[in-house]
């Protein structure tokens, strides 16, 4: 006997009152499958005159589905519900572990399972009837004029042709729900019989429940021990690592941590902890773990500020991630949250409004950004959360160095995109009158951080010594013909020193990667001792792979790239041994570059360095005759028009240049702006 049981919570959709109801209310059972999916539905005429049955319910289930017309389309013929439908749904995932089971006769007959369907009712008549009422209320709302009928039948239309699908578009369309939703309805059914519990083909069908075999020899597999034979039948299940339980995603568990890479470990904690001391990042990892590896991973996912860590700002937001608050890109949140961090490498204070103003952010997106690695201090500002570390800052001089170079290039890159004035890049002198004992000034700080480096410089002064002694002994075959490279000692009154007014405001006395006490020879133009063959050497193959890569440099530009290369270099490298102005424009126009004296228009904000403009005169390729013609342009005009480049461009190589030739010759020297173009690194926003 079947009985389905009728929840409470749906009699206001289903026409039976709240009771069991038998199979002998069923009076008529049809049967249709969708093999591929093992999709199968079940169709039940129910008896309307059966005490059980709720007679006003079905006929209201009825009219709202199918309405008062009479249609072959109807749900109902006969204006009451008289039937129900069921569909199926995977009960199990995995059903290899059950079987069916009979047992007769003191036997156990097993059959193996291939599948487990679960019927539940389908209610789809509702949403047909939802459907009919949104109708007739769409008909009755739409009684207007025969003229307003006409008027609207009179629309324009835009044809559109598709475009050829590419691959990943069609893996992206067959892999969409849309898509198998469609695979699905295109299946058709397979109509199904029904045989009853006593016909005779459903006793001839159960039959294959029971094996016709009865002699044990014939069943090889079911000789042995009882133990066994429930092994092979239940065998120990095996547990997967995706049964464990998930952690939530603020907990962070030291035990699974510890199992990770050490490179890991770092970045989860730095992207957990936001700001953390040196020493307090040893001890979370635990004993015995190399500190000189613990530096080298930690520089890649955090900037040093203050003498302590600071978690860098693409960790906590990757590319094509959003602000939560205002939907701003990553690159924009980690540009502004590289300005906080920046000036707090200026000072122990930071006031939230000029960093709203200068960065253009919302006030939520700059709060984020302060409590990472600050607290706020009623009447004050907000002020960094650590002390400043001083033990770090002493042990560890060519980390601090390095983190210096490092600053100077994102200074430069904040200076260009937020045209960061005067005021912007000083440090704010600290109130001397302040009771905090951890506040100190900017220039005290500069000056105690100087004497510690000078202090614990013993190891790249000893490795000077070295090298200068080993100069002074091969005085005699030092002296290198260098051709190609041309290096000029010039006196100290004619030289032009490197501009460094623009990081004086980080200046901890390094210049270019040596104190400015210990390296004044370099910077006058001459190296020390005699190893300007090696820095002359290194630095042409710096300028050369610069110049191969962008075309057109600015002065400024330059020494930009320049100072991140020197950051990227290790402590002791030949060219920390100092490079003037004149030293890197002199190794510039020996490589095959020239400068281009751009007209810039009179009112010009630039900086002198930012007027002077070096582009690669011959790379080698096919272009250099365009790019030639190109520069002479732009050495009689600041801004040209795309057709006067093309048309000088066609007259001077004597053939018209098409537009994939123009497109790689304005790629590789000039930038757009406004519908002119310019030379890179000469547009004046």
């Amino acid at each position: 006997m079947v009985v389905l049981y009728v929840r409470s919570s749906v009699c206001e959709k289903y026409p039976i009152r709240p009771a069991s109801m038998t199979y002998d209310d069923v009076t008529h059972l049809s049967a249709k499958i969708k093999p591929k999916q093992q999709k199968v539905e079940l169709e039940m005429a129910i008896d309307t005159l059966n005490p059980n049955y709720c007679r006003s319910k079905g006929e209201q289930i009825a009219l709202n589905v199918d309405g008062t017309c009479t249609d072959e389309t109807n749900t109902y013929s006969s204006k009451l519900m008289d039937k129900q439908t069921f569909c199926s749904s995977q009960a199990a995932s995995n059903v290899s572990r059950y079987a069916a089971a009979v047992y007769r006769k003191g036997e156990l007959h097993l059959t193996p399972l291939h599948g487990i369907l679960q019927l539940r009712p389908s209610f789809t008549y509702l949403d047909k009837a939802d459907a009919k009422h949104r109708e007739r209320e769409a008909a009755n709302e739409g009684g207007d004029s025969s003229q307003d009928e006409a008027e609207d039948d009179v629309k324009q239309i835009t044809v559109r042709f598709s475009r050829p699908e590419t691959e990943q578009a069609r893996q992206r369309r067959v892999q969409s729900y849309e898509f198998l939703q469609k695979r699905q309805a295109e299946e058709h059914w397979v109509h199904l019989h029904y045989y009853g519990l006593k016909d005779s083909r459903s006793e001839h069908e159960r039959q294959y429940l029971f094996s016709q075999a009865h002699g044990l020899a014939e069943n090889t597999e079911l000789i042995k021990s009882p133990s066994e034979y429930l092994m092979m039948l239940m065998p120990p299940s095996v547990e997967e690592e995706n049964d464990k339980p998930v952690a939530p995603s603020n907990v962070l568990s030291m035990a699974q941590l510890r199992t990770l890479p050490l490179a890991d470990q770092i970045k989860i904690l730095m992207k957990n902890v936001k700001v953390m001391p040196f020493a307090n990042l040893m001890s979370l990892l635990g004993s015995g773990t190399d500190s000189t590896a613990v530096l080298r991973c930690i520089q890649q996912v955090a900037m040093l500020v203050q003498g302590n860590w600071v978690v860098k700002s693409d960790v906590l937001y990757p590319k094509d991630t959003s602000s939560p608050h205002s939907g701003v890109p990553a690159e924009v949140l980690c540009r502004g949250r590289d300005f906080v961090m920046w000036k707090f490498t200026q000072g122990r204070w930071v006031v939230r409004k000029e960093v709203a103003a200068v960065t253009k952010l919302c006030p939520e997106d700059v709060k984020d950004f302060l409590e990472h690695m600050s607290v706020a201090r009623i009447n004050k500002g907000w002020e960094f959360m650590l002390p400043y570390d001083e033990d770090f800052v002493k042990k560890h001089p060519d980390i601090v160095q390095r983190q210096h170079m490092l600053w100077m290039g994102i200074q430069a890159k904040l200076e260009k995109v937020y045209s960061l004035l005067k005021e912007h890049l000083a440090p704010k002198k600290q109130e001397t009158q302040s009771g905090h004992p951890l506040l100190v000034s900017g220039e005290q700080r500069v000056n105690m951080a100087k004497a510690r480096v000078k202090q614990n410089y013993g190891q790249l002064e000893k490795e000077f010594q070295r090298q200068k002694a080993e100069l002074k002994s091969n005085d005699a075959s030092a002296k290198m013909d260098v051709s190609n490279i041309r290096i000029k000692e010039e006196p100290v009154s004619d030289e032009e020193p490197m501009d460094t007014s623009a990081y004086e405001g980080m200046n901890n006395g390094v210049v270019n990667g040596l104190h400015a006490e210990d390296s004044m020879d370099s910077l006058n133009g001459r190296l020390p001792g005699g190893c300007s063959d090696r820095v002359a050497q290194e630095l042409k193959a710096f300028v050369s792979s610069t110049f191969k890569k962008q075309f057109v440099l600015t002065l400024s530009e330059l020494k930009r790239l320049f100072n991140l290369h020197l950051a990227s270099l290790p402590p002791g490298h030949t060219l920390f041994s100092g490079i003037s102005d004149k030293m890197l424009q002199d190794m510039v126009l020996d490589t095959g570059c020239k400068q281009i004296f751009v007209p810039f228009p009179p009112q010009t904000a630039a900086s002198p360095d930012e007027l002077k403009v070096y582009a690669l005169w011959e790379a080698g390729d096919t272009y250099d005759q365009h790019r030639q013609v190109l520069l002479e342009i732009f050495s009689r005009n600041y801004r040209v028009r795309r057709n006067v480049i093309q048309n000088q461009l066609s007259q001077e190589c004597g053939e018209d240049v098409n537009k994939q030739e123009l497109d790689r010759v304005l790629k590789d020297c000039c930038v757009s702006y406004g519908g002119m173009w310019y030379l890179k690194g000469t547009v004046q926003s």
